[in-house]
């Protein structure tokens, strides 16, 4: 017996240690560096910290900085700057600037957390036994003197801005409407103070439909960038081999979002300033989650990763390094990553090994570089066609082979055979495939039975795709934990807006890209 579901196409002192650490991990430390200019070329590998880790840049950063990282999400550099409204005081944000860009790092500034007005009442007029805060849209005007000051006062250090974190988390459940109108006045005397300034619109997740409400709402035209955290998404790729295209969808839905919203920035770089994958879950999983957040970034057109975080902080163990300063396997896959591919790869395209294994090449500073896993739990043997040296990004060992046995651990294939390398070249701008191309569709299914059978539309666990997002944040689209049964449909397929039954009234059907 078989059950079929079908769903319709709509329109639609440090330094010694770094530099064992750099050793370790087959890199030569930095041993000079220039101090950071805001000018220069922001790079995909970067990193961030917590609260935590904000305050003791000395104890980690040299660690980064010793395998090439030196873009930074800071945290909390703009708090305290103003102690009375319309009076302030930089000496928090001047001291942590001053130890960063010396080493070359440089550091963007997350706006959240600042209120220069606290208001004292609620709606119904009852007193606060402690002020709100949420977006401080009572105080726009103040909030953007706040921002201009800050702005102006480190004009030619910092270039790139956020406009809060993860909305609409830490938002007292803001609507969209008012984080336009906070995009509105942080844009405005955010450019009035340093015109070379860009500004990150954000969103929780890769919550979409906060954004397209909050375009819609007033935000058009005020922002530069795009920030997501995709932390579940990256989780459910770790827990579920073969849902690979789910993350590798994230910058396409975007960009149909502002194409239908707002043209003119349908190109505005996108990046995660938050990814990070749990090592209590297994320090080799988060090092394999690392290098397919990187690699998978990459091919999409992700402009920077914040990897959360460089050593572990507040958030428990997201660390490349532990709360001791040891190093984790992600440190190492990150050096490699780095030292293998550069700090600006060069993408070439994508092929499927034996037709379902996603393999990425990519130019590196000295040769062509394969990224590949499994895209099931069961290992398959690959054939290169010729030796190739295979490394595990884990440990940076490599062997000479020109067959491997392929599983869910990453492998680095540097020289790629010329044929793999024209194949790859020629899916480039090809649509990522889920068991077909689903993109000109009219419908898609799945029948249930014995074996299932997948045709755009499939079937994972919805105990365990909850469990990635309790641990990570909120779901992809909704923010809602999944119940019962879960349907992925294709990324092609779909649009990144809601759509109804054939025949629906609901508005958002028509909005459909």
């Amino acid at each position: 017996m078989s059950v079929s579901a079908t769903i319709p196409r709509f329109r639609s002192a440090l330094i010694a240690s770094s530099t064992l650490l750099a050793a370790c991990c087959g890199l030569m430390p930095l041993t000079s560096m220039a101090a950071a200019s805001p000018d220069q070329e922001v790079s995909i590998f970067a990193f961030g910290a917590g609260s935590t880790r904000s305050f003791d840049f000395p104890k980690w950063v040299p660690k980064m900085t010793a395998i090439g990282l030196t873009d930074l999400r800071c945290y909390g550099v703009g708090w305290g700057c103003e102690p009375e409204q319309g009076k302030f005081n930089f000496k928090i944000t001047d001291d942590r600037f001053d130890y960063l860009m010396p080493q070359n790092v440089q550091p963007g500034i997350l706006l959240m957390g600042h209120r220069p007005k606290l208001l004292t009442k609620d709606a119904s007029g009852k007193p606060y036994d402690k002020p709100p805060a949420g977006l401080p849209v009572d105080c726009l005007p103040e909030y953007g003197n706040y921002v201009s000051k800050l702005a102006e006062h480190t004009k030619g250090k910092v270039k790139y801005f956020e406009s809060w974190n993860e909305p609409p988390n830490g938002t007292r459940n803001s609507p969209p409407t008012d984080y336009a109108k906070m995009m509105v006045t942080v844009y405005d005397a955010l450019k009035a103070a340093n015109p070379k300034a860009q500004l990150g619109m954000a969103a929780k997740s890769a919550y979409l439909y906060y954004l397209d409400a909050a375009i819609k709402a007033g935000a058009k035209g005020h922002y530069d960038y795009i920030t997501l955290h995709p932390y579940e998404i990256l989780g459910t790729v770790i827990t579920h081999p073969g849902t690979e295209p789910i993350y590798l969808s994230i910058a396409s839905k975007v960009r149909k979002m502002l194409a239908a919203q707002d043209p003119a920035k349908v190109n505005v770089p996108i990046w995660f300033t938050e990814l990070g994958y749990d090592a209590s879950r297994g320090a080799d999983k988060q090092g394999h989650a690392l290098v397919k957040a990187y690699t998978m970034g990459i091919a999409q057109g992700i402009a920077c990763i914040n990897w959360f975080e460089g050593m572990d902080g507040d958030s428990g163990p997201m660390g490349m390094i532990d709360g001791k300063g040891s190093p984790r396997p992600s440190y190492t896959a990150m050096a490699q990553l780095i030292q293998r591919l550069g700090k600006h790869p060069g993408y070439l395209g994508w092929l499927l090994l034996n037709d379902k294994h996603y393999a990425f090449v990519f130019q590196g500073p000295k040769s062509t570089v394969l990224a590949t896993w499994t895209a099931t739990t069961a290992p398959d043997n690959v054939d290169f066609g010729q030796p190739v040296q295979i490394v595990d990004p884990l440990t940076g060992t490599a062997i000479q082979a020109a067959k491997y046995q392929l599983t869910l651990a990453p492998i680095l294939v540097d020289g790629v055979p010329d044929k793999l390398v024209a194949l790859a070249k020629s899916n480039k701008n090809n649509p990522f495939p889920w068991g077909g191309d689903y993109t000109n569709a009219k419908s898609v299914s799945v029948t249930m039975g014995e074996k299932n059978i997948e045709k755009g539309l499939h079937t994972q666990s919805a105990e365990t795709i909850a469990a990635d997002v309790v641990a990570y944040g909120g779901n992809a689209r909704a923010g809602t934990v999944p119940g019962g049964t879960v349907f992925m449909v294709d990324p092609n397929f779909l649009s990144y807006n809601r759509v109804c039954p054939a025949g629906g009234n609901d508005d958002r059907q028509r909005d459909r890209g």
